[in-house]
């Protein structure tokens, strides 16, 4: 996996890498136990401790080890969490735009000298309880991590990670599948065209003709020119074709070494058992070596730069002559300066998070563009820090306008800045966001500590989260401009700014086809007779080698005995508030008090159901009678984590005919907090505003500029759910409300000058769904709380519009399996090409298992950790109980391999099933049976 592209949260906090620690607990006898027994200088498997420090404020204790032979680095994070993690991270400095620390990323998982079957990473997926498996390609550092709550399972994952990275096999054929490779069109017909092929080529060539992908690699290679930042560490497609399977060895054995490692591990399993294994499965075959890939200090500028860049044209703009993109982006002090790093990102959410920031108020309530810049706020992914601001979906004769607000705009901060509640807002997040519980806490805090530690910062300091906040509090105290001086600092003052305009060219695409073309030509010429034989061999003999059954019992497994049988119970109250049925989950839920409501629709007609994605997007940000849509965001931040509201469609278990439909309402909040919170709600219900043409204007541009840039990134998604539609009511459903056809329908709205039709429709929505009719509540709070929000919600239920529910909903209990009646039906979407292509398959993927001790890849989501603020949720939406999932369960233990292959002879064959494509119309769709959609 790549990544790079950064964007900005223009409606919520965007405090980098802060927001993420959220308690997961209020006592943590692991972080106890920790402090107790490890101590600094203490030698153990090869490492020696070197720091141990308690981070009572996120319930952990933080380990920093050494191992002594090789210097590699180690974090551990002792923490009352049964899902544990690992992973182990390289700094990556690549010199060119080959892509070679993403093809070996790739590549290191393809085999290894222990575990020498082909693809042991994926091979694993239906061999683990993993929660999490992944693996990614950043600028500077390539990293590895898996989670899973199973002893047994961690340590076979572990087994099978430090082999791939340290000891892979690097064939000489996986480079050629990974990264690039000449091959004939058609593998086996030698009169078929040789073209180029490749796993990472073909990623990057449609990473890289996305227009936001485009600007934030531009942005990131111009604004640090000096070093390896001014390369495309994914690889530039036409670059990657340069890359040899030699430099790939050479990179793998200059960089994925001990000495340029960094590992950690997190949860409440003992340290000293992952020590040893690490020390003798690697670390101990390993001498310390000068690694050698330090990235020096930037250039700092002395004077301001612009640079002006292409890209393919949006052919799903709302307005084809606004389609420029400009922004400046900022040089900030190096992230491993953590104090420095917390003020300017909180300072970035001051200056665009929320419709009451002031770049949000002068750049897109002034209707000029359609929605901030692909790459904005603040960004410490790399070792200098930045900060960028701009907008997108402009006219390109509007860009001077555009710089002059954002100058303006900071001059007026300098002068005026920032009002007490709105600081106390950004505050009040961080807050909420540490007693928020996450079950991927481990996961998400070393992806957030990942890019400092490599840059040999502290991670430790940077979790200390109360100590931060009181020195910026304190700093701000004893210098009331405080904020105002840093503005001035690192964005006024500042020469090192870079200045980036990105319009379109109708001739990118045709150029870059004949770049490649011409590179294609230059190879072809280069072959000798015998050069062509060995290409036609390779393909043959790579298709083989794909085609071949993996023997896959080198793999360690856990089994059917090492999985408990009984499902984990959540206890589940009900109460009758006022009429309404509501569902109580006692939890220890850290101060934090959870919300959520289901107002089911009934039937409705589909243009209106088209509709109800916007309304939910929007209904939160209109504003009401009693605070209009700034004020109204001001509180929202103020006292909660957020108000949201989404379409609510669920299956009927028993009959795939049969459906919910409605929205689902969530938030939550601190305790001390509730009665502001419902206060919002309230307020939503018996007063939205939605008459407002220009803020709904605005929200509809938004909304129509994220829908178009998605479907470049998530075009398998949009697939799935058009495969979908042709076979169930529900993905029906689920395509018009999240499908391709609300792509189109938000451009379309996005088009108009009058919006009385779409408001007219929008109150229709808000007439049906803003009641308490049929309504029903849940409830997520501590055992000392809950009482107090009972009370809360009664007094909200009784303020409500509507009727009382007439008797409880009902919901039919699931089934293990569903029937699927229909025919077989196929459909093509053609979009220009931009972005990543997708093919979707209804029904499910499906893997083979040969025997029923494979069963434990369908309990990974039916064991997947549950946060306390989530837990008896999927009832209360569903209505599957706990004795509904104990009985799917126990079909599951009881699973054959005939059963198996039963199930997808009925149900998978040829009958069954509804392909759907997205991307340029080609040969095989121009030979019938599919349904051209322009």
């Amino acid at each position: 996996m790549y990544r790079i592209l950064r964007a900005g949260n223009r409606g919520r906090n965007c405090i980098a890498k802060w927001r993420h620690f959220g308690r997961d607990c209020t006592t943590s006898t692991v972080s106890k136990e920790a402090l107790d027994r490890y101590h600094p200088g203490v030698t153990l498997h090869g490492y020696q401790v070197e720091r141990v420090e308690e981070v009572p404020e996120l319930y952990l204790t933080a380990i920093k080890l050494s191992h002594l032979q090789t210097g590699a680095e180690h974090l551990h994070i002792a923490r009352d969490d049964s899902n544990n993690v690992f992973s182990v991270g390289f700094r990556t400095t690549p010199m060119d735009d080959t892509g070679v620390s993403h093809i070996l990323e790739h590549t290191v998982l393809c085999g290894s000298h222990r575990y020498p079957c082909r693809d042991p990473f994926f091979k694993m997926l239906n061999r683990s309880l993993s929660t999490f498996m992944n693996a990614w390609t950043a600028s500077d550092y390539t990293m590895y991590p898996f989670s899973t709550q199973n002893g047994k399972d961690f340590q076979n994952l572990l087994s099978v990670y430090l082999d791939a990275v340290f000891f892979p096999n690097l064939d000489k054929l996986d480079f050629l599948q990974e990264g690039w490779r000449l091959e004939h069109g058609a593998t086996e017909d030698r009169a078929s065209p040789i073209t180029f092929k490749g796993v990472v080529f073909n990623e990057m060539k449609g990473a890289m003709s996305s227009a936001a992908q485009l600007y934030a690699v531009g942005c990131q290679n111009r604004l640090l020119p000096s070093h390896t930042y001014s390369y495309n560490s994914g690889g530039d497609p036409i670059a990657i074709l340069d890359l040899t399977h030699q430099q790939l060895k050479d990179f793998h054995a200059s960089h994925y070494h001990p000495s340029n490692a960094r590992f950690f591990t997190y949860g409440d399993q003992p340290l000293d058992a992952h020590l040893q294994l690490i020390n003798e499965s690697a670390l101990e075959h390993f001498q310390r070596i000068d690694s050698d890939t330090d990235i020096p200090d930037e250039t700092v500028w002395t004077e301001k730069r612009s640079a002006a860049i292409t890209c393919p044209p949006d052919t799903m703009a709302p307005d084809p002559d606004k389609q420029t993109t400009v922004s400046v982006s900022y040089l900030l002090p190096r992230i491993t300066k953590v104090d420095e790093s917390f003020e300017v990102s909180l300072l970035a959410s001051l200056l665009i998070s929320g419709p009451t920031s002031p770049f949000y108020e002068a750049l897109l309530d002034a209707n000029i563009g359609s929605d901030y810049s692909p790459v904005c706020g603040y960004d410490g992914s790399t070792r200098d820090a930045s900060f960028s601001i701009g907008l997108q979906g402009i006219h390109q004769d509007d860009e001077e306008r555009v710089r002059g607000i954002i100058q303006e705009t900071l001059n007026k901060v300098v002068r005026e800045g920032f009002e007490a509640d709105r600081i106390e807002a950004v505050l009040h997040s961080v807050e909420l966001a540490q007693r928020h519980q996450s079950t991927t806490f481990g996961i998400q805090i070393i992806s957030s500590l990942m890019p400092m530690w490599n840059q040999d910062g502290d991670p430790i300091s940077s979790l200390q989260l109360d100590r931060l906040v009181a020195s910026f509090k304190r700093k701000l105290a004893e210098n009331p401009r405080y904020l105002q001086d840093l503005v001035q600092r690192y964005f006024i003052d500042n020469n090192h700014q870079l200045w980036l305009e990105m319009s379109p060219d109708s001739e990118y695409t045709p150029k870059q086809e004949k770049e490649e073309a011409a590179k294609l030509e230059e190879r072809l010429r280069e072959l000798t007779n015998d050069d062509k034989e060995q290409v036609y061999q390779t393909g043959l003999q790579l298709a083989d080698a794909q085609n071949q059954e993996a023997d896959i019992s080198c793999l360690p497994t856990v089994t059917i005995s090492d999985i408990d049988p009984k499902t984990k119970r959540t206890v589940i109250k009900t109460e009758n508030l006022s009429g309404s049925y509501v569902q109580l989950h006692e939890q220890p839920t850290n101060g934090v008090t959870y919300f959520r409501g289901v107002s089911p629709l009934g039937a409705l007609d589909t243009d209106l159901l088209l509709y109800l994605p916007l309304f939910c997007n929007i209904v939160t940000q209109m504003g009401t009678d009693e605070s209009n849509f700034r004020e109204f965001a001001k509180q929202e931040e103020l006292k909660t984590g957020g108000l949201s509201v989404s379409p609510h469609i669920v299956q009927n278990a028993s009959s795939t005919d049969a459906y919910e439909l409605g929205i689902v309402l969530g938030s939550h909040c601190l305790d001390r907090k509730l009665d502001d919170m419902m206060n919002l709600w309230q307020q939503i219900f018996n007063s939205v505003t939605l008459s407002d043409h220009d803020r709904l204007s605005t929200l509809i541009r938004m909304e129509a500029s994220d829908l178009s840039n998605s479907v470049a990134f998530m075009g398998h998604a949009f697939a799935m759910r058009g495969a979908a539609s042709a076979v169930s009511t529900v993905g029906k459903l689920s395509e018009l409300t999240g499908g391709i056809t609300q792509v189109n329908l938000m451009k379309q709205i996005a088009e108009l000058e009058d919006l009385s039709e779409v408001i007219s429709k929008l109150q229709r929505l808000s007439s049906l769904v803003l009641n308490r009719t049929d309504m029903r509540f849940c409830l997520n709070a501590s055992p000392e709380s809950m009482s107090a929000a009972v009370n809360a919600l009664g007094q909200f239920i009784d303020q409500l519009p509507g009727a009382p529910a007439s008797s409880k909903p009902s919901l039919d209990s699931a089934q293990a399996f569903i029937t699927i009646d229909g025919s077989c039906k196929a459909s093509l979407l053609q979009v220009p090409p931009q972005g990543n292509q997708g093919e979707g398959w209804c029904l499910w993927e499906w893997s083979e298992h040969r025997d029923r001790w494979d069963l434990q890849i369908l309990l990974i989501q039916v064991d997947s950790p549950i946060a306390p603020g989530s837990k008896g949720v999927s009832t209360f939406l569903n209505g599957v109980t706990d004795d509904d999932r104990q009985t799917q369960r126990d079909r599951l233990f009881k699973v054959s391999s005939h059963d198996i292959t039963d199930t997808a002879d009925r149900y998978l064959g040829e009958r069954w099933y509804s392909s759907y494509l997205i991307g340029p119309e080609n040969d095989a769709t121009k030979q019938g049976g599919w349904t051209l959609q322009e």
